[in-house]
């Protein structure tokens, strides 16, 4: 499964993508609002800092000027995917920039019907919402596994699943065992999922046990560093 990073903050998205476990990014107008910058701008330096898909969402809801947007959003970078949404006009737009050689983003998914008429329309993502779906009652993670299933089924079908509005460790773990392609996460649950209460008392130990020794892997003496240490030859 591959991580986008689902912020417009330049800060965690630098600070995330240095540890090479972001993938992409996907941004929409209110995230980019957040930031209190210039729309393009904010684009620009999101695509600089990662070289996987960022997608960049489409204000308009008729077909004409989503086209006109989109063509203008795709001049930013040759990383951009164009995100429209999930209606007949997002479709038309969404078929025509593929057509085009412009990677979509067809967001606001919320069945597998919708996917299906993504997939048909050239889609190269299609953003099912699990927690917005868990949010009304239903069952955000049954969906992506009906996606996952009905894609598998039509070789034909390019379109990834890339989970949206990711709540909780859960989801992510959960779609990954079903066989989703992306899923798209808030810079907090990424970091979430570094942590467990063992891990940090395995550490603890592991340290204790070390200072109890007294020694040092770099030699402070030698003015050895962890730049220019060289690794020992091995024997032939």
């Amino acid at each position: 499964m591959r991580f986008f990073i689902d912020t417009a903050d330049i800060a965690e998205i630098r600070d995330l993508a240095a540890t090479g476990l972001v993938d992409g990014v996907t941004t929409n107008p209110s995230l980019v609002a957040k930031t209190g910058r210039d729309f393009m701008e904010v684009l620009e330096e999101i695509c600089a800092i990662v070289p996987g898909p960022v997608s960049a969402e489409v204000a308009a809801t008729d077909t004409e000027t989503m086209l006109a947007e989109g063509r203008r959003l795709a001049r930013v970078a040759e990383n951009i995917a164009i995100k429209v949404p999930l209606t007949p006009d997002g479709l038309k737009a969404c078929r025509a920039l593929s057509d085009e050689g412009t990677p979509v983003n067809v967001t606001l998914c919320f069945s597998a019907a919708q996917a299906i008429l993504a997939a048909k329309a050239g889609a190269r993502f299609v953003s099912p919402f699990v927690g917005r779906l868990d949010d009304i009652g239903a069952d955000g993670l049954a969906l992506i596994g009906e996606i996952v299933e009905i894609y598998a089924a039509y070789p034909d079908f390019t379109t990834e699943v890339l989970v949206a509005s990711v709540r909780n460790l859960g989801h992510v773990v959960e779609s990954a065992k079903m066989g989703a392609h992306v899923a798209t996460i808030p810079p907090g649950i990424l970091r979430a999922m570094f942590k467990h209460p063992l891990t940090d008392k395995g550490l603890a130990a592991f340290l204790a046990d070390w200072a109890k020794t007294g020694q040092s892997i770099l030699d402070p003496m030698k003015g050895e560093s962890a730049h220019d240490a060289k690794p020992a030859r091995r024997s032939a």
